[in-house]
C-alpha cells in the first residue's frame, strides 16, 4: 500500500509540473521585432500579459517565419504568432485570437503610377511579399504569375522603393506605420480583412488554448489590446 501511495504521489506531482510552450514569432516590427538581444513588440506585449496570467511556463524565440511555421505545425507544445488566419491554415492549427484585426493592401512607391482597379488588375505586376506568410497564398491560391518572395516584409519593402517589384502586398496597419515613420509608400488596393493571433500547434491542451483566449479577450474587454497599439504607433481595432 505504501509503494502503492508512493506512485500515486510521484505520478500527480509529474503532471502537476506544467511543460513549457514554446512561443515561436518573427522580425516583423512593430508587432514582434529583437533590439538589444530584447524581443518586443505589440503582439509580445499582449503574449507576455497572457501568459503571466495564466501562469504556464513558456519561452521565447524569435526565427524565420518560414521555419517558425513548418516547427509550430510539427512541434509539440509550440505556438506561432502573430499569424494570419485563413481557410488553408484553419485546420491545420489551433487558434487564439486576435491579436490584430486588420486587412491586407497592397502598396505601391509613391508616384509609380501602378494602380489596378481589382484584383485581376494587379495580376499584371510583380508583386512582393514574405515567404511563408498567408498573403503568399493569397497570391498562389489567385493564380498571380509574377509573385517575388523574400525572407522577410522589410527586404520585400526594400525592393519595392528601389523598383524592383511594382506593388508589396503587407497589412493595411503595417503599411500605415511604415507611411507614418516616413516611408515613400502609398495604398494601391485594399484586399480582404483578416484575423491574426496564436496558431498552436494541435497537441497543445484545449484547457490552455481556452486559457490563453480568455485572457485575450481580456485585454481587449478593457481596452490594454489598443493602448498597446498605440503604444507602438498603431490605431486601435475599435
Amino acid at each position: 500500500m505504501k509503494h502503492l501511495a508512493f506512485a500515486l504521489v510521484f505520478l500527480l506531482s509529474g503532471t502537476a509540473h506544467a511543460e513549457t510552450l514554446t512561443l515561436l514569432t518573427e522580425e516583423y516590427p512593430p508587432y514582434n521585432f529583437s533590439k538589444n538581444g530584447v524581443i518586443s513588440g505589440a503582439s509580445v506585449e499582449q503574449a507576455e500579459l497572457m501568459m503571466k496570467a495564466v501562469g504556464t511556463p513558456y519561452s521565447l524565440e524569435i526565427l524565420p517565419w518560414a521555419r517558425a511555421l513548418s516547427l509550430t505545425e510539427n512541434q509539440p507544445w509550440t505556438c506561432l504568432f502573430t499569424t494570419g488566419h485563413d481557410d488553408e491554415r484553419d485546420k491545420r492549427f489551433k487558434w487564439v485570437e486576435p491579436l490584430l484585426v486588420d486587412r491586407m493592401v497592397m502598396v505601391r512607391k509613391t508616384g509609380s503610377g501602378v494602380n489596378p482597379a481589382n484584383v485581376e488588375e494587379a495580376k499584371r505586376f510583380t508583386v512582393g511579399t514574405q515567404r511563408g506568410d498567408f498573403s503568399a497564398s493569397y497570391l498562389q491560391k489567385h493564380d498571380f504569375p509574377k509573385i517575388d518572395l523574400a525572407a522577410d516584409m522589410e527586404t520585400t519593402a526594400k525592393k519595392l522603393l528601389s523598383n524592383r517589384i511594382d506593388l508589396m502586398m503587407t497589412s493595411e496597419k503595417t503599411f500605415q506605420m511604415m507611411r507614418d515613420q516616413g516611408a515613400a509608400l502609398e495604398s494601391a488596393l485594399v484586399l480582404e480583412g483578416k484575423f491574426y493571433g496564436f496558431a498552436c500547434n494541435l497537441s497543445v491542451p484545449d484547457a490552455l488554448v481556452k486559457g490563453m483566449q480568455a485572457q485575450l479577450d481580456k485585454l481587449i474587454a478593457d481596452g490594454t489590446q489598443d493602448r498597446i497599439f498605440v503604444k507602438y504607433g498603431l490605431r486601435p481595432n475599435h
